[in-house]
């Protein structure tokens, strides 16, 4: 296994000790991403639908973030939707893998709008190789606390509530309702654990002309012991294929993003994440995110109505 750097081995030795801070990977393009964090979604798009995402975060610096993310929803009938996410994330020594079924339910409360409930349930399998951890000078090289490997799984549900229609969006969500303790050892003065995360996520689609739409997003993210975040997104879409855009997540990092429709089912996007930071765009390296969606209609009218998220 690569060397930690020292940046590295003391986040980790203050994630083990501390446990208080933000966990769950982060993603820049959250919009198209939106059944990982939210159940209520699965279904919505009416088509079988098909996400994989790959993020690589800080890549300049020697095992920072890596998540690799999965997943798969269709309606069954007009009210009932299913899926499946699956969130590979590693982090140094640590592999953690969650693997969800993911279920809603949608009531019309008009026309145009549809709200849904949803429910995911699922298990978080951890794996962190301590053994492995090439310590600093500067640390104690006889920490209990490093004396053997992590190898274990947590059962864990979520909710999730979603409002939509063919021009905006609102959905709030809890992905993993249960706080799971990753290590407490006996006569140490440690613990780790899964903190709660609650997602707070809203959107709308602008007409400026027939071939140019304004999509503002924003996303609210908060967890125990940390500071709230929340990401503001403003992307343009041209004839409903090309899009591009900008993000601002508060106090972390500024973003560039932008995809493509290959076919009227298949697209494909980039985002880019400059560091503002403490640490500095040239101390991470930056982080880079690339994101397939496909979709495939299963409905015999063969009709699709537009969907912009």
């Amino acid at each position: 296994m690569k060397k930690l750097s020292i940046f590295l081995a003391l986040g980790f030795l203050l994630f083990i000790q501390e446990a208080e801070a933000q966990q769950d990977p982060q993603y820049t393009q959250y919009m198209y991403n939106m059944n990982v964090v939210n159940p209520a979604y699965a279904g919505s798009r009416g088509t079988l639908s098909f996400g994989l995402l790959g993020r690589t975060q800080w890549t300049s610096i020697d095992g920072a973030p890596k998540t690799l993310t999965f997943n798969t929803h269709a309606p069954l009938g007009k009210k009932v939707g299913v899926g499946i996410s699956v969130i590979a994330d590693e982090i140094g020594p640590a592999k953690e893998q969650n693997i969800y079924a993911d279920f809603s339910y949608t009531l019309n409360t008009s026309d145009v709008g549809r709200l849904a409930f949803g429910l995911k349930a699922g298990v978080t399998l951890l794996d962190v190789n301590l053994l492995g951890v090439v310590l600093p000078e500067t640390l104690n090289a006889g920490d209990p606390v490093f004396d053997e490997n992590i190898n274990d799984a947590f059962p864990n549900f979520g909710a999730g509530v979603y409002y939509y229609t063919d021009k905006w969006y609102a959905g709030f969500s809890v992905p993993n309702i249960l706080k799971s303790e990753h290590l407490d050892k006996d006569n140490i003065n440690t613990k780790a654990s899964e903190e709660v995360h609650y997602f707070l996520t809203g959107g709308y689609v602008f007409d400026l002309s027939s071939t140019v739409k304004l999509k503002p997003s924003l996303m609210v993210k908060g967890v125990a012991g940390a500071p709230i975040s929340f990401d503001i997104n403003a992307n343009v879409l041209l004839y409903e294929r090309l899009e591009f855009g900008a993000s601002y997540r508060w106090e972390d990092a500024v973003s560039a993003l932008v995809n493509f429709g290959v076919t009227p089912d298949f697209r494909i996007g980039y985002a880019y994440d400059y560091t503002i930071s403490e640490f500095s765009n040239s101390q991470t390296g930056g982080s880079h995110e690339i994101i397939l969606l496909y979709d495939l209609d299963l409905s015999k009218k063969n009709l699709k109505s537009p969907r912009f998220f």
